[in-house]
């Protein structure tokens, strides 16, 4: 039997690192989508094939065995053929249409679309399992992720999250779009967050005010969502940005980019971790053009709309 599940990447609008320290934070999907395909196989192994790299592993290995950036993929192999008491192997295909390790959720939807591909070939379970199967894989390899990406790369469309509180959706359908564009500067996640951390203890005042800042931000942006007031959404980005600049996660080359955009579009921000990755423009039939041309000199840069539809099983 075969099962193919697929789950869009995300957006962090606003409230990267704060999210961390209890602050919420907005996020959206984005058209940009991975695809997995699993199989039931009679060989007792476990194959994993992607573009980052292929596991072949026996059904009776453990997770702790396991060292590769497969490894998510391989504790819901393990996970699903348990709860469905399943004995022979699987194999796992994943394709996918979004940059990895750019700050655009690859991880996250590739473990939403394959804890929707794997349990698919067995039952058909709600999305809200299938969110927590995949926050769980995640944590195999991140131990401190919020969940929030995973949250999204579930359900689409634009949410708001508090690690205390959950998510809760936006209705609204805006108006606007995303540019992106990448810097092509490698990070690590792992040091960005250390180094915020870092900040964190040696000014705590200080963090603790722009704690409060952003919170008061995401009210506002909630509401600018609800009324489809771009401009006042393009502020608050900017504004979001600078919280970033003074905890320390931009660069000079991000901070050049946020500079071209801005230009041209309503707002643009570092998306995701910092210190390298993406930065994203907010912008409109009206902008969108003129801020693609301006970026596409220096950068690799591409346009997004909003996923309204997250998980999708077929």
């Amino acid at each position: 039997m075969i099962s193919k599940a697929s789950a869009p990447g995300k957006v962090i609008l606003f409230g990267e690192h704060f999210v961390v320290y209890g602050v919420s934070a907005i996020l959206c999907a984005i058209d940009k989508r991975v695809t997995v395909i699993s199989e039931e196989i009679p060989q007792k192994e476990i194959i994993i094939k992607s573009t980052i790299g292929e596991l072949q592993v026996p059904t009776t290995a453990s997770i702790n065995e396991i060292n590769s950036q497969l490894r998510p993929f391989f504790y819901l192999a393990k996970k699903v053929a348990e709860k469905f008491s399943y004995n022979d192997g699987l194999k796992i295909t994943i394709e996918s249409e979004i940059p990895v390790g750019v700050g655009l959720g690859s991880s996250s939807a590739c473990c939403v679309a394959a804890a929707g591909s794997l349990t698919g070939l067995f039952e058909t379970i709600s999305k809200d399992e299938i969110r927590q199967l995949a926050i769980e894989a995640e944590k195999s390899i991140y131990p401190n992720t919020s969940g929030a990406d995973c949250t999204v790369c579930t359900i689409g469309g634009i949410i708001k999250y508090n690690k205390q509180l959950g998510h809760t959706r936006i209705d609204s359908k805006p108006k606007f779009d995303l540019v992106i564009a990448n810097s092509n500067v490698v990070h690590s996640t792992d040091n960005v967050v250390s180094n915020v951390k870092l900040f964190r203890d040696k000014n705590e005042s200080k963090f603790l005010e722009l704690c409060e800042k952003e919170e008061k931000l995401i009210s506002d942006v909630f509401e600018a969502l609800k009324n489809n007031d771009t401009t006042s959404l393009g502020n608050s980005v900017m504004n979001n940005q600078n919280y970033l600049e003074t905890i320390g996660v931009s660069n000079k080359v991000l901070q050049e980019m946020v500079q071209v955009a801005n230009s041209n579009s309503y707002g643009s921000k570092i998306t995701g971790a910092g210190d390298g990755g993406c930065i994203f423009a907010i912008t409109d039939e009206n902008n969108r053009e003129k801020t693609i041309e301006e970026l596409s000199k220096k950068y690799d840069c591409f346009s997004v709309k909003i996923d309204f539809k997250g998980l999708d099983t077929f």
